[in-house]
């Protein structure tokens, strides 16, 4: 019987085995080379978009604007000694904090000359030179003062249209004005009294100094809490995004069970008009029924309709998503199915349990002839991190604001690890 040659088969085994390492190393190179979130920073993007951080670590990065320059104000929620509202200047594909100045809070934007900017009880506004760096950063014009600030939707979102008008969110400090605020079966409050300060849209003169809270105009009502909104020019519009209701299971069992309560009722898109009533709190809308219903707190069961004095949204989206961002593309860089089109970005939920969470996206709305036209589709994903991130809620990223870039671009801001993402086209 021949001996056997151990140093050759074990030569063998080694060639082997190596040559399986490197099969697997060149297979997970590939995966990583293809998987499309490695290149897009993170995100699940449509063919033909990529996307990159530019900035991160800012902190509670809220809303955003950008200038025609390309520079970028972020306002910084929990802003404090004057870090209230971060410059970024962009070179070599990131974006470098220029300087920081001001309050803390949710709401920025750039109009004629001006960067409007809110707290959760202000408004204020600093002059832009010709390059639209604000002037004096420690000289505040202030605008309004005196805005409702009971802690509950207490973000102050802004809006300027092209008539020296400024619009500001007054969210309502409850979720559905019951007698007792989230607590099992209690009724709504009759004539619901917080409908007299808050829960809707407020309007005043964009260049008027000093102005009180009582001196604005109740423009809408009837909307919950809006932090996103934009100004439609297709048919110079004010559009926004409410939140809607929480709790319909936990508040009232006998009508809703935990899927209903996790999927109901929907975020909605509202066209508004002066004098609007878009129904809260004695209504919610139903995405799934495509129908107005009578809030439990004041009667309803689920089934019964309500709300006939009320406007109906112009589309709708599932529940508890949170929109805290609304834009309106109108560059040139994306394909045309996108122009006119709205942006959202969606918060993500926090109350869709036993049920996964959900949301932590943009999503794209087409649009025609200044009206919502067709579905709904997911723009950009993967903000939140893993699936098993997102289920729980436990996102590494929320989107929050959107803004534009003077070259078609568009900017999405992160507010719980401040980052910053471009997101363009490549022709």
């Amino acid at each position: 019987m021949k001996r056997k040659n151990w140093g050759t088969i074990l030569l063998t085994v080694f060639a082997v085995t190596g040559l399986i390492s490197l099969i697997a190393l060149k297979n997970d190179i590939k995966k990583n080379i293809d998987k499309p979130a490695d290149i897009n920073a993170g995100l699940t993007l449509p063919a033909g978009f990529n996307a990159s951080i530019i900035a991160d670590n800012l902190g509670g990065a809220r809303h955003i604007a950008v200038t025609p320059q390309g520079e970028i104000y972020v306002k910084l929620k929990g802003g404090s000694n004057g870090k209230g509202i971060a410059l970024l200047h962009q070179a070599n594909g990131k974006a470098e904090v220029k300087s920081t100045f001001g309050l803390g809070g949710t709401g920025i934007y750039i109009k004629s000359g001006y960067l409007y900017a809110s707290t959760d009880e202000e408004v204020y506004r600093y002059k832009l030179n010709t390059q639209n760096e604000v002037i004096d950063p420690n000289k505040p014009e202030l605008i309004v003062t005196g805005l409702l600030n009971r802690h509950e939707h207490e973000a102050k979102a802004i809006l300027l249209d092209n008539a020296d008008h400024l619009y500001v969110n007054i969210g309502a400090y409850s979720n559905a004005c019951q007698v007792k605020d989230r607590t099992k079966g209690s009724p709504g409050q009759k004539g619901c009294p917080i409908l007299d300060s808050a829960g809707g849209i407020w309007q005043f003169s964009a260049s008027k100094p000093n102005q009180h809270y009582g001196d604005g105009i109740r423009y809408a009502t009837g909307l919950r809490n809006v932090v996103g909104m934009a100004w439609n020019t297709q048919d110079n519009q004010l559009f926004v995004m409410q939140h809607g209701r929480d709790q319909l299971h936990d508040l009232f069992p006998q009508y809703f069970d935990v899927k209903q309560s996790a999927e109901l009722p929907a975020e909605c898109m509202y066209a508004i008009k002066k004098g609007d009533n878009a129904g809260w709190p004695y209504m919610y809308y139903d995405q799934i029924q495509h129908k107005k219903i009578l809030m439990p707190e004041y009667g309803g069961d689920g089934k019964k309709e309500g709300g006939q004095n009320a406007i109906n949204p112009v589309a709708a989206y599932p529940g508890h998503l949170a929109p805290n961002g609304l834009l309106f593309y109108t560059g040139n860089q994306f394909p045309a199915k996108y122009k006119n089109g709205a942006f959202i970005a969606f918060h993500g939920s926090w109350n869709r349990a036993p049920e996964p969470q959900k949301g932590y996206f943009v999503v794209f709305q087409p649009f025609k002839n200044g009206r919502p036209s067709g579905k709904w589709e997911v723009f950009a994903d993967g903000f939140a991190g893993t699936a098993q991130q997102k289920a729980s809620g436990a996102a590494l990223r929320r989107p929050c604001g959107l803004a534009q870039g003077p070259d078609g671009s568009i900017y999405v801001s992160d507010d719980s690890r401040g980052t910053i993402y471009k997101i363009s086209y490549r022709k």
